[in-house]
Parts: structure tokens; sequence; C-alpha cells
């Protein structure tokens, strides 16, 4: 060997021990890398406060004078233009969002016919038409007017053109058709009733089961407008209902395409025969203005209504049947005219995503409908006009940099939520899976603001803690010194058995697009707004509801003038947005559900025991399922306490915020309520029973007490039984967590101990091998011919060793030979694609 050889040899051996001195004491220092950080941040509270101030009260007003511009039923031009205005805010270059989209369902709806307007009249034996109800409402201003404002009908209701004597049934309950069928054959009759009590489509079905033909609905002032009812008291000299408006509506008797159920409505799908709709209206049905509902209920004949039937029309209320034989009307009959038609038409949900950072397959998603009865400016345009808001200052702080969320945020713009909560139910049949795997929570701001009283919530019981936090956070309109918290527990408060006094959260029913996330996939949600102050009014709801009198002007002038309230809820509901987007463990408080959960078998033991215990049905299986619960939930808690003063490995944040996300999917039982469409939320189920509790054990209890069967008595039994099953496993959801809690406490100290040495172990395995293969290749050198260094080759070269990998082996990969700059840069950009 040639001694200038030997020479290189020695210095090349040197230089690879001086090498390898030099990487084991940077790796054995271990530095945790720039992309690791991101990976256990938790909110930004400075971040949040940035983000409060930049919502603008001012640029809502702009977005809800934009929405309003024409009517926007939908599938009809004013939601098509509204379906490419909001494509074009989410795609703008400097305020726009990842990705906007629409996605396009083929739904089943109903209109009235243009040609031949929907009305009621008095006709006299001889066939002749003495009095018509309004076509229209009366216009006030120019809104009213627009050719695109259309008539009042009541959507799904079949057309025809039945006619009889009327008669008053106060709110068309069972109750009240069972109250007048004592004194009343109702057979051949029409009926009028006011809304409340029962839900619209309901009224039509109960009247039929008493024979009855046709019904006319009505608003009634006392429970509206707290007994206003002359034009210079109500719109547009007051928020009240003018005496000609008219509440449109959907009939229907479950959500979602009446035709599809189950399925995405899409041009593909499986359509039933209309035949097979269930629970839509059987008899012919019109909703009228109280002006026209006076003149029929004032000229009734028959005995007096219950003094509770009464309302503020200014005359007694009778029940008929018939007209007063001393009255113009005397001896004539009413005839409702419906000529309403079904259709299949194209409807747009519209869609805005930004991708998450370090958790893009978790989701937070944003909803609120975009088409309304008519303008719409309060349903449900103000919500529309919140989210536009909150969409555009996210989106400006993603195109600037200075803000990405952890998990991703979908913004959804659902339509035809008027005929039936139809575009987000289609959502979430059309992607189900991926929802129910993925999605942390769902915030519904549908009405943003009803009025500009207080702030107000329905949730389930986890989010309680993080609407809390977030509503202690904002301030409201005019008094800066009053959180949002503060006020709202001022206007509606309950005392809480662990927290204490408390604002009061409601229960989600399905009155909005929250309906199929909470009832059908097990989504924890919430529905969120401004309202009024109830000790104030009466009304049931704002009183220009789905009339032709929602409009700019009247939420200007009359709902929340300043546009502050606004402002005041897209700071709340935007922070409650960015806490579950943003936190490192989700905000949800487990042990909340504890306390629904035993106020419920209280009421159930006090309500249901006695009887229960005499026909032999037990509920100590609840009560034992949950104690389980409670201690779950209970250690789950105290991890999560723990876990916040501690480095915790990824995983482990990532399997705790798993049980938080997935409990209430536990709640499901998709077998528990088979006759009710999508229902399958054991705690949150619709129920008929006025009794506080399990609304499956509620419905079965009354119903078996009805009719003292045995076969009903097996189905309370039965429900006793999906109960248990439901909060166990609940617990055991949670129990997983506090297993690991038990066994990581034992086992080599903390987690964190592990994650922060394991990393340096690897890459010094790595190291090693590269060393050893150093020395080898040395070594052959010294016993092999003298090397030829060829002559340099234009062109790029092989890469090494390419002839030598072996058959099925893959090639190399990785992120051998790169600095820990170059790869958390990389790994930045794969996050932002």
């Amino acid at each position: 060997m040639n001694t200038w050889l030997k020479v290189l040899i020695g210095v090349l051996s040197g230089a690879a021990v001086f090498t390898a001195g030099i990487l084991i004491g940077h790796y054995g220092m271990y530095r945790e890398p720039s992309w690791a950080k991101g990976l256990i941040q938790d909110v930004d509270e400075s971040l949040l406060e940035q983000f409060m101030k930049e919502i603008d009260n001012k640029k809502i007003e702009e977005n809800l004078r934009a929405l309003t511009k024409k009517p926007h039923m939908a599938t009809q031009e004013g939601d098509n233009d509204l379906v490419n205005l909001i494509l074009e805010r989410w795609k703008d270059p400097n305020s726009g969002l990842d990705e906007a989209k629409k996605d396009t369902y083929d739904v089943y709806l109903s209109f009235p016919d243009a040609e031949k307007p929907n009305n009621v009249a008095v006709v006299q034996t001889n066939g002749t038409t003495i009095f018509t109800t309004r076509i229209k409402e009366k216009n006030y201003t120019a809104d009213q007017l627009d050719m695109d404002v259309v008539q009042p009908y009541a959507a799904y209701g079949p057309a025809g053109n039945p006619k009889g004597k009327l008669v008053f049934a106060n709110q068309g309950k069972i109750s009240d058709f069972e109250y007048l069928s004592q004194s009343i054959n109702l057979t051949g009759t029409i009926a009028i009733v006011r809304y409340g009590g029962a839900g619209r489509g309901a009224k039509a079905i109960n009247a039929a089961k008493f024979g009855v033909i046709g019904i006319i609905i009505y608003t009634d002032p006392k429970e509206m407008n707290d007994g206003k009812v002359s034009e210079t008291e109500t719109y547009p000299n007051s928020w009240y209902l003018p005496p000609s408006g008219v509440e449109r509506g959907s009939f229907n008797g479950y959500f979602g395409d009446l035709l599809t159920p189950y399925y995405p409505a899409k041009e593909f799908t499986y359509r039933m025969d209309e035949s097979e709709i269930r629970d839509l209206p059987p008899i012919a049905t019109q909703p009228i203005g109280f002006e026209d509902a006076k003149t029929l209920i004032c000229a009734l004949s028959g005995a007096d209504a219950p003094s509770d039937w009464q309302g503020g029309l200014g005359c007694t209320y009778k029940v008929g049947p018939g007209f007063m034989s001393s009255g113009l009307y005397s001896g004539s009959d009413v005839q409702v005219n419906v000529y309403n038609k079904a259709m299949v038409k194209k409807s747009d949900n519209v869609m805005g995503i930004i991708q998450g950072s370090v958790e893009p397959d978790r989701y937070v998603i944003y909803g609120n409908h975009r088409d309304s009865w008519v303008h719409g400016a309060i349903d449900p345009s103000s919500g529309t006009a919140v989210m536009l808001e909150i969409s555009r200052v996210l989106g400006k702080m993603v195109k600037t940099g200075k803000w990405r969320p952890r998990r991703t945020i979908i913004f959804g713009s659902w339509g035809a939520e008027e005929f039936g909560l139809i575009g987000s139910v289609e959502y979430t049949e059309e992607y189900y899976s991926l929802l129910r795997e993925r999605t942390v929570a769902y915030i519904n701001v549908d009405i943003s603001v009803f009025a500009n009283a207080t702030f107000s919530a329905g949730a389930t019981p986890p989010v309680q803690n993080v609407i809390f936090t977030s509503a202690k956070q904002v301030t409201i309109p005019g008094d800066k010194s009053t959180s949002v918290y503060e006020n709202w527990k001022k206007y509606s408060n309950r005392t809480s058995s662990v927290h204490g006094l408390i604002p009061r959260i409601g229960n989600l029913g399905a009155g909005s697009d929250y309906a199929s996330f909470i009832h059908y996939l097990g989504i924890t949600s919430m529905d969120l707004s401004y309202t009024y102050d109830k000790s104030k009014t009466s009304a049931r709801i704002y009183p220009a509801y789905h009339t032709a009198y929602d409009t700019f002007d009247y939420a200007a002038r009359f709902i929340d003038p300043g546009f502050t309230s606004h402002q005041t809820v897209g700071r709340t509901a935007g922070n409650i947005l960015l806490r579950l987007a943003d936190s490192l463990i989700i905000p949800f408080d487990v042990t909340d559900y504890t306390e629904t959960l035993e106020a419920y078998v209280k009421t159930a033991s006090e309500s249901f025991g006695t009887v229960l215990s005499n026909k032999n049905i037990s509920l100590a299986p609840i009560n034992d399922a949950l104690a389980k619960f409670k201690t779950a939930a209970s250690n789950l808690k105290q991890k999560i306490s723990e876990l916040k003063n501690l480095n915790e490995i990824p995983l482990t944040v990532r399997r705790i915020n798993d049980q938080l996300m997935l409990l209430e999917r536990a709640f499901l039982d998709h077998r528990a309520f088979p006759e009710k469409y999508y229902y399958s939320h054991v705690i949150w189920a619709s129920k008929t029973s006025s009794v506080p509790t399990f609304p499956g054990l509620a419905d079965a209890f009354a119903k078996a007490e009805e009719t003292k069967l045995d076969d009903d008595w097996k189905q309370v039994n039965k429900h006793v039984t999906i109960i248990v099953q439901a909060i166990e496993s609940a617990a055991h959801i949670l129990e997983v967590v506090a297993y690991h809690q038990l066994k990581q406490s034992k086992e080599n100290g903390s987690a964190s101990n592990a994650g922060t040495t394991l990393k340096p172990i690897l890459e010094w395995f790595v190291i090693q091998s590269i060393l050893v293969a150093i020395l080898k290749q040395l070594q052959q050198g010294q016993q092999g011919p003298e090397p030829q260094f060829p002559e340099p080759q234009a062109g790029p070269a092989a890469p090494a060793d390419a002839d030598e990998q072996s058959e099925g082996e893959p090639p190399a990969t990785g992120h051998a030979g790169r600095s820990a700059e170059e790869i958390a840069e990389n790994n930045e950009a794969h996050q932002d694609r």
C-alpha cells in the first residue's frame, strides 16, 4: 500500500471519529425542533383579543344590506345570487378562505301557483263569494312591492278547495279538538286555529283525525303583539306585526329531503313515491293575517270559547259551528282554496374551509342557513351577516400569515332550511362517516339577533364551559364594564348544584340546522343568538317572523339600531369558534353532563318510580350506570387538569381529545326510536311527554299508562335498557383515559419524559449505523486495489448505490442528510397545502 494512501486513510479515520464526537455531542443535548412547538401550542389569548377588536358592526350592517336587497326563497333567483355572493367573499384574495365550493342537491319542495293565488273565502249557499282574504300583505315600504315576494302559503300543504262550516279550535292541539268534539260534530268542518301550542304541520294532522277537511292558521296579536292591533301601533311605527302580516312556513313533519330520508338527494339517489311521505298535512291548509282572522272569528256563532282560548282580536271568541244568524255571513260556508305544487329543484350549500395546521382531520363547523321566505333580514340574514364578518377577519389573518387554526374550520351556508332543514341534513347524510369520525363540534347561528337585550344559547352540556368562558371575555353594547356573561345571568339564570347561579342554557330541539348534527350524528352542538327581555313582552318570537316585513329597514330601526348586538354575537361566537379550533385540549367539561343525567334520573324516579316498581321494572340499573359515568368523567377531568401543567407528548393529547369528541356519540342508539326519522340521541330526542326526563322512557310510560297494555309496559322496560346502555357506553368512552392515567403513573415516571428522550435515542441509532457503514468502507478500501478516479461526467449522476438496491426494497426516502430547519420548512409547506 502506498504511503500516501495510508496517510489518507488515517486522516479520514480521524475525521470520522471527530465527526462522530461532534454528532454525539449535538444529539446528546436534545433540542426540541421548531415544528414540535406547534403540536403543544394552546389557544393564543392575544390573538383572541385582536380578533374581537376587528369584528366591525359597520361591516355587518353592510353585509345585511347586501343580503336583503331581494327576497331569496330557496332555489329562486335571489337565493342563487346569494350563493354567488358568498362564494365571491370566500374566494377573495385578501380575506378569503383556503377553499370555497358549493354542494348541489336535488330536493323536493313546495310552492304556490303564481297564476292561481291561495285564499280563504266566505261563500253563500247560492255560491256567491262575499269575502276573500288578502292575496298579499299591505305595502308600507318598497320591500313589500317586490315582484319576488311569495304570496302567503303553507309549504307542503296539499292542493284542494274544501268547503264547510267554520269552527274555532284554539291552537289545533289534540286536546283542543277533543274538547270541541264533545259538543260539535267536526266532520266536514273547516277549523281556524292560531299559531303556538303545536307544530305547524301537526295542527292539520290533528284536525283531520276528527273529520275536519280544511284548516286556516293565523297569528293572534295577544301572543305576538302584546295586544297591539292597529296600524298606528304596529310596523312601520313599531316592531309589532301589522294586521295584514302572514307567517309563512313549512308544514312537513320531519326534516331533510322528504323523498330521500337517510340518503343525500343527488341525481342518482333512489326516491320514494310521494304517497309514501309521512307526516304531511292531509287537508288543505292556508295561513292568513289577523285582520282577516278577525273578520272570520268575530262573526262566529255557538258557545263562548274557554277563557284560555280567548285572544286579542277585540271580540269574544266563540267556537261555532258557522256564523251568527244575525250577521252578514249567516248561513255561509268557508272555503279554503289551495293551489300548491310540489317539484324537485336544485339547491346549493356553500362551504368555506380553513385548513388546520396540526390536526387538519379534526373539524369545527360553523353554520347558518341562507334561504328565507321573503327578504329575511332577521331570519336568517342576521346570522349570515355575522358569519361573513367572522370569516372575513379569520380569512385576513390566514392570508397575511398571522394565524392558522390548529384544527380545520368549516363554514356552511345551508340551502332550503325553511323547507325542513334540508341543506344541513343532506350534508350530514352525504358526509355521514367522515363527520362522525372527525367533527369536534357544530356551532349554529341562525337568527343571530332576535332583539338587543341579552345573549342566549342552547347547547349540549359539554360546551357550557367554553360558552361561559367566551361570554365572560366579551362586553355588552354600550357598557364596557359589564360582560355578556353577567348581563345574560341577570336576564335568564338557574342554580346549578355544581356551579351555583349561572346563565341558563336551553336544550336543543329541532328548530334549526343543528338538528341533524346532534340527533343523527351525535356531534356536540350549540345555537347562539341575542334576544329580548321576556319580562317586557309576551311575543313568542320577533313579530315580523316569516312575513314580508322582515326587512333591512325593520332590522335597522327596531331590532338592532347600530348593529352592535350583531357585533356582540360575532365576538362571542367567534371567540367560541377559536377556542374550539385552537385549544390544545378541546375545552369540553364532561362532568357537566353528570348534572343533567342526575336531574333526569331524579325526575324519572319521582314521576314513575312507584308505578314502575309495581310493574317489576327497576330504575336501579340506570343509577348504577350513572355512578360509573360520574366516576369516569371525574377521572378524565382530573387527568386534563394535570396535563395542563406537563409537556405531554402529542399522542396523549390526541387520545384525550378523541375521548372528549366522541362522548356525545356514545349516547346515540339508531334503534331506540324506530318511528322517528333521524332521532337517535337517547338524551335529547323529541318527545310528546311534558315530564323533563329521558324522552324515550317518558313517552313509553305515558303510552303504557294510557293503554294499560302489557306490550306497552314491555316497551317501558326496553327504554330502561336503552338508557343504561347509552350511559354505560359513554362511561366506557371516558374510562379508557382513566385507565391509561393509572397505568402511566406507574411506568417510568411521566409520559413527557418518554416523549422527550425517544427521538434523540432513535437519531443516535441512525448516526451509529452511518458510522459503522463508513468504517466498513474504509476497511474494504485498505484491502482492495488502488482506487481509480474517473473524469467528471456531464449530466445528472445516478443515485449512490442505486444498482445495489434489493428487489422489492423501497427507495430510500425521509429526512436523512437534511437539516432540522429544512425539515421544519417542508413540514410547514405541507401543512399549508
